[in-house]
């Protein structure tokens, strides 16, 4: 194992219900992962694979913080007395003097008060799904029936807010939203929440490349490009956006925390609810099925030969073209799963939105590098963005 592996701790994504959900979003990778469940029909996890998971994540970890992120599908549908009982075990699991960490990824639509009193008095982080103001929003993301969430996960935002969460908002960027970026980021800011993450929807189609519900590398990089205008010169300390505290911390000499910004993965295991472990949330599929729960024990299952060859890949097979990139140390070539692009010299395997990432970079690194000079010399975010549009200004 190299030395990156063993100073990268292992984490592992929970799909207590595997892919089963409440909504049928448009671009949705997940929903037919459920036909790889050894189960008859897909169910909870049960509370023995809960307590195999809990006991061996801990077991597998340095400590003294331990993660634990439940995902889906739509989490909530397992219950709250699934996550009554997870605490419990975590509680009797985890050493003296360690602390554990939960995050509850959702859709939002079973919050109800009962459920943000409990994920308040026991400090679950939530990040809710929603892809900026209704007309966007409602396009892609609908329920069962074909009708629209947007109210209801705005309603679930207000809600846990009232009950003192501000949940990190997962913003898709698709075919739809790529063209009006400022709508979705107002929306997204008014909201007051404190954190955005931008999630780029890429659907392969091996006929043409993309399916049209995809966001298209020219697209994705003027919406990043405009949001970030937009952020450095008016909410600079008021919001955070993922990507560009990513590349604040890359430039300021630290590691990425994104796994496709960094040099290997393969450290993020996904533990299914019929106990099947898989390489990636990307990649849960046969041949990617690492073991069971039952069967062996998550550090195992990380340490084999095929995973470690999984997450070192992601290195040893960039093109040519990425090795040359001066922006190379901000994306590692991308995630895995989209490297079906051509470069410009031919080789297959370039990340498909490698040119609108691209050019956001070279966008955004000077101007980052300038609140980072500015911030270290005392300058407040009002100062910063004052000097910014000064700036802007005058070049125009």
């Amino acid at each position: 194992m190299t030395s990156e592996r063993k100073d990268t701790p292992l984490a592992v994504m929970a799909k207590p219900v595997g892919s089963r959900c409440n909504m049928r979003c448009a671009y949705c990778y997940y929903l037919e992962k459920g036909k790889y469940s050894r189960n008859e029909k897909q169910t909870r996890m049960s509370f023995d694979l809960l307590e195999r998971l809990i006991r061996q994540t801990i077991s597998a970890s340095s400590g003294p913080v331990v993660s634990f992120t439940w995902h889906g599908g739509e989490p909530t549908l397992a219950g709250m007395d699934f996550y009554k009982k997870a605490l419990e075990l975590e509680r009797k699991y985890l050493p003296r003097g360690w602390e554990v960490w939960n995050n509850l990824q959702t859709n939002g639509l079973l919050l109800n008060d009962a459920w943000c009193r409990f994920l308040r008095e026991n400090h679950f982080d939530v990040g809710l799904s929603i892809d900026g103001p209704a007309a966007i929003h409602d396009k892609n993301r609908r329920l069962i029936d074909g009708s629209a969430t947007f109210e209801r996960v705005c309603a679930s935002i207000r809600r846990l807010k009232d009950h003192g969460i501000e949940p990190d908002l997962l913003c898709t960027v698709n075919a739809v939203s790529e063209q009006q970026p400022l709508e979705v980021y107002h929306a997204l800011r008014d909201m007051q929440c404190g954190w955005v993450q931008f999630i780029p929807v890429v659907i392969r189609d091996p006929a043409s490349g993309t399916d049209p519900r995809s966001t298209t590398p020219e697209g994705y990089g003027r919406f990043l490009i405009t949001v970030f205008d937009e952020w450095v010169t008016h909410d600079l300390g008021i919001l955070d956006v993922q990507l560009f505290a990513e590349m604040a911390r890359i430039m300021a000499g630290g590691a990425a925390s994104l796994c496709w910004m960094s040099p290997v993965c393969g450290h993020v295991l996904i533990a299914e609810e019929d106990g099947a472990v898989y390489s990636c949330d990307h990649f849960v599929d046969p041949d990617h099925r690492l073991g069971t729960l039952r069967e062996s024990s998550l550090s195992r299952m990380a340490d084999t030969e095929f995973q470690r060859s999984f997450g070192s890949g992601k290195r040893e097979t960039l093109t040519r073209e990425c090795l040359l990139c001066p922006s190379l140390r901000f994306c590692n070539g991308g995630c895995p799963k989209d490297r079906f692009g051509m470069s410009s010299d031919g080789q297959l395997g370039q990340y498909w939105l490698c040119s609108g990432l691209k050019t956001f970079f070279a966008h955004a690194e000077p101007v980052l590098a300038r609140v980072m000079e500015m911030s270290a010399k005392g300058n407040k975010p009002a100062e910063i963005m004052s000097a910014l549009r000064e700036e802007t200004t005058s070049s125009v």
